[in-house]
């Protein structure tokens, strides 16, 4: 793999050296944003659940969990899951998570572009993934990678300003190669 970067981050494959960073990372996260779909401390997954899950990833073909590190401190990551369905096995789903205080700096762009690049290179057909409607700045850097949108779940998430919010589904087909 590649190692890409997005701003001064650097993007590298995570290994279970990180699962601690991870944990901590991912509760900050969860804290900082609405756009998930868990609040902070729900879900939670502490180092040995990271390790687990880091571990299984290096051995399953149709997954990948990068990292984004600035200054040797994690600040973001991603992961694309695959499936072991046949009739599914073509594709994956993608999630990105990044520190509040590093949004707008490229990171999150550069691990979706890093996704997409080994999803293009390992067969891999199809990324899909889930935002919220609000979010239209995510909206339109995943349309600049590809994605369109293929549906909207209405009132998908209730958030802490007693609204509901819809939720898009994007998908991003590998040019050339599907047929859908």
């Amino acid at each position: 793999m590649d190692e890409g970067s997005g701003g001064d981050s650097h993007i590298r494959l995570a290994n279970v050296t990180d699962a601690l960073s991870l944990s901590e990372v991912r509760f900050k996260i969860d804290g900082e944003t609405e756009f998930l779909d868990r609040v902070q401390g729900e879900d939670h997954l502490g180092e040995k659940d990271f390790k687990h899950l880091i571990q299984s990833d290096k051995l399953n073909p149709v997954n990948l969990f990068l990292v984004a590190e600035l200054e040797e401190e994690i600040v973001g990551f991603s992961r694309c899951e695959g499936h072991s369905l046949l009739r599914k096995k073509h594709q994956v789903e993608f999630g990105v998570a990044v520190l509040k205080r590093h949004w707008g700096c490229g990171i999150g762009k550069a691990l979706l572009k890093e996704s997409v690049r080994w999803a293009d290179h390992n067969g891999i057909l199809k990324m899909t993934l889930q935002v919220v409607a609000s979010t239209e700045k995510a909206i339109h850097l995943y349309k600049q990678q590809g994605f369109e949108i293929e549906g909207v779940l209405k009132k998908d998430k209730y958030l802490s300003d007693g609204l509901f919010y819809d939720t898009v589904l994007m998908g991003r087909l590998k040019k050339d190669e599907c047929e859908i």
